[in-house]
This record gives structure tokens, sequence and C-alpha cells, in this order.
């Protein structure tokens, strides 16, 4: 077994790399982030540094079905808003979201940006809902799908495309 080497990621390299995201499912969603796992070389894993602007929100409020997640404060405030919750947070604070998750979103407060280190599974598969807007979504990772993009597929209600098979005398 070949052993790979460990990555050291320099700060000034990691906000370097930083890019902005937004969600085109809330018109609140603009952050910035840097994936630490990815320039780290971990697969199954996913964690990154985010800078959320003042009353900015990280993402739609979403829920994972399989995919653990979780979110450090690293500094600044703002409000984690689970289920029918909300809750203020702060600098060294920790929320997990075992799953099947509560549907969550984080909102900064604060005056300042809020920086954070949020991570989690990173499977082949993930269904995310969307409870506010009743929508849900496969997701395929870049690795299942061998391209660059995580893929969102919509889910819909059920399809019954197939009958009974019968003859010309309408038996089975």
């Amino acid at each position: 077994m070949e052993r790979k080497p460990a990555r050291l990621l320099r700060a000034a390299s990691t906000f370097e790399k930083r890019r902005w995201f937004s969600q085109r499912l809330n018109p609140s969603s603009r952050f910035q982030a840097s994936s630490l796992a990815e320039a780290g070389g971990l697969e199954r894993v996913g964690v990154s540094i985010a800078w959320l602007p003042p009353g900015k929100e990280s993402f739609a409020f979403h829920a994972h079905r399989y995919e653990e997640e979780w979110l450090y404060i690293l500094e600044g405030r703002g409000l984690s808003i689970m289920g029918d919750e909300e809750v203020p947070i702060a600098a060294g604070d920790f929320v997990a979201f075992p799953t099947p998750s509560a549907a969550h979103v984080l909102r900064n407060t604060g005056d300042a940006d809020l920086v954070y280190l949020m991570g989690g599974e990173n499977r082949a598969v993930e269904i995310i809902d969307y409870p506010r807007l009743r929508r849900s979504y496969m997701v395929l990772s870049r690795r299942a799908s061998g391209k660059p993009r995580t893929e969102f597929y919509e889910l819909g209600e059920a399809e019954f495309p197939f009958g009974a098979v019968t003859d010309e005398a309408g038996e089975s």
C-alpha cells in the first residue's frame, strides 16, 4: 500500500483561493468559501472555511437525509435557524446536524463577516429537502458523476409509466 503524503495548507493560500458562492434557491445567499478538504486531498469528508457577510444567509433553508453536517464558528455572530428555532451563535459555538437532519440555514446578524468552518460527509449520492420551497433534490458528487461540479436533480411526484400487458382479447 502506497501511503499518501500529508498536506499543509497555509492561511495565506487558503485566503487567496476563496471564491464567492450563492444558492439560487435563496436570494439572500451569498458567501465566500475555500475548500480545505479538497485542497488537502481529502475525498470522503468535506471541510471548508466560509465568510458570510452581514445580512446574508449561507444557503436556502434545507435538510439532509443522509449526510451529517456541522459548523464551528470562528468569528462574528449570527443565527442558526434550525426547524422553527432561531438560536444566536458566536465564536466558539459548534452546531451539529445528525441525519436525517432538521432543516437549517445560517444568517449573519452582526456588522462584520461571520467566519466559520463547515463540514460533513461527502457521499456519492445525497437527498436534500427544501421544506419552505416544497422541493427535494438528488445530489450527485463530483466523484459519482466524473464531472467537475456537483449535480442537482429535482425530485418530483412518482410516475407510473408501465401498465398491465394484455393480449388482443384483453387478458393479462
